[in-house]
């Protein structure tokens, strides 16, 4: 009676790839340029023969949806748009015998060392969304006689820095905007927005500092609010997908009528974020801080003022100091935001936006509101030499208002 040979499969106890990092229990983190190292792990119960051991290390930036024509009551036909960049794509043999032999091992553990460089050039940070990732990843094949390929794969993350002590990043943010709010076709009054922010750049565990000034010009009360929100883009085939999300709230005092109130600094928190991802074709990650007015009866009045999340903090003595330390430095209690007993969620981003801008949405080729979350699965970890802070909880009233008897800020210089 003949019998099968006995496979190197029922011999091996342990196949892994481990990436070398310098503390043991983080996984390493790395950026354009950077040496990626680790080793190939064998343990075999018994001696064995092997062909070969390949590596492959792959970086890809992939998108792909669906979407649906409807033709009456059936859908008339299903269109699918994908597209991927490719970033990384390199080959490495770490066990092949000359003259296709064969390769005996002993019974117990192997390590293959390897080690392979980044490309130079700017690479995409780690990413995973609803319709697309930017992913890493090291994949090892094990070739031996009798028996189908075994395979093993590991991804690796890439944080792309984005320094935020550059000058771009530390100009200041401002702008205005009005209307003539309309109930019912009758004008009621005019309302408008002056805000401003010291700085484009910020990062993850910072605290925002708003100066706002609201001129409520109708005969009804009016609720200023400031929220953070991320919009993911995917672009495949020129056509676009989007993906929108409040990830934090502000929320002030009732504004009267014929009334005007002001903020010298309220604070708006970051929570734990993805950096800004802007020199990627198909995919985009970017932020804005959206300052409005909920007038009651009629659309909201929305101000954008663009913001960029980075990876390397402030420098506490750079050539430009933060508006904290600058302008605050005898004033810190706003900055110590009070913890409720029940922590809120940011709202959705359809109350956040204005009427306007939800009918654009709506009539924008391809594009989705999707609220569930920010990101489908956070990132490990940022850069080393940053740790985010713990979660933030949301309070949508100030806790520690500034008094009134604070000089007023112009809004324009």
């Amino acid at each position: 009676m003949l019998t099968r040979p006995k496979m190197i499969f029922d011999k091996l106890k342990k196949f892994d790839i481990v990436f070398d990092s310098p503390e043991m229990d983080c996984p390493p983190v790395f950026c354009s340029g950077d040496v990626v190292s680790g080793k190939v792990v064998l343990e075999l119960s018994s001696e064995s023969k092997l062909q070969s051991i390949k590596l492959h290390a792959e970086a890809f930036a992939k998108v792909h949806w669906t979407e649906s024509r409807s033709a009456g009551s059936s859908t008339a036909y299903t269109q699918n748009y994908s597209d991927e960049v490719e970033y990384l794509n390199r080959r490495e043999v770490l066990l092949q015998a000359d003259n296709e032999e064969l390769t005996v091992l002993s019974a117990g553990r192997h390590e293959y060392p390897f080690s392979f460089q980044l490309p130079e050039e700017t690479l995409v940070t780690s990413f995973e969304g609803k319709h697309g990732s930017i992913r890493y990843w090291v994949k090892v094949k094990l070739h031996r006689p009798w028996a189908t390929v075994k395979k093993i794969k590991k991804e690796f993350t890439v944080i792309e820095p984005i320094d935020i002590n550059t000058p771009s990043l530390l100009a200041p943010q401002a702008g205005t905007k009005e209307k003539m709010a309309r109930i019912w076709y009758r004008n009621c009054g005019q309302v408008s927005i002056t805000a401003k922010i010291d700085r484009k750049g910020y990062t993850p565990g910072e605290v925002i500092p708003v100066f706002a000034e609201f001129e409520n010009g109708t005969s009804r009360s009016v609720m200023p609010k400031a929220y953070i929100t991320q919009k993911q883009t995917f672009i495949a085939r020129g056509t676009m997908k989007q993906k929108l999300a409040v990830v934090a709230t502000l929320s002030g005092d009732i504004v009267g009528a014929r009334r005007r109130e002001t903020w010298h600094g309220r604070a708006i928190k970051i929570p734990p974020l993805g950096p800004s991802i802007l020199q990627c074709r198909i995919i985009k990650v970017e932020y804005m801080l959206r300052v409005c007015v909920d007038v009651p009866g009629t659309s909201k009045l929305s101000l954008e003022l663009p913001l960029v999340m980075g990876t390397i903090p402030l420098h506490p003595f750079g050539s430009r100091t933060s508006s904290i330390s600058s302008q605050y430095s005898m004033n810190m209690e706003w900055f110590r935001m009070a913890i409720p007993e029940q922590p809120e969620p940011p709202p959705e981003y359809s109350s956040v936006v204005t009427d306007e801008q939800n009918i654009q949405s709506r009539t924008a080729d391809r594009q989705e509101e999707d609220l569930s979350s920010v990101l489908e699965r956070p990132l490990m970890a940022y850069v080393q030499e940053f740790r985010l802070r713990p979660p933030p909880v949301y309070c949508e009233v100030d806790p520690n208002p500034q008094p009134l008897s604070m000089r007023r800020r112009c809004m324009t210089c």
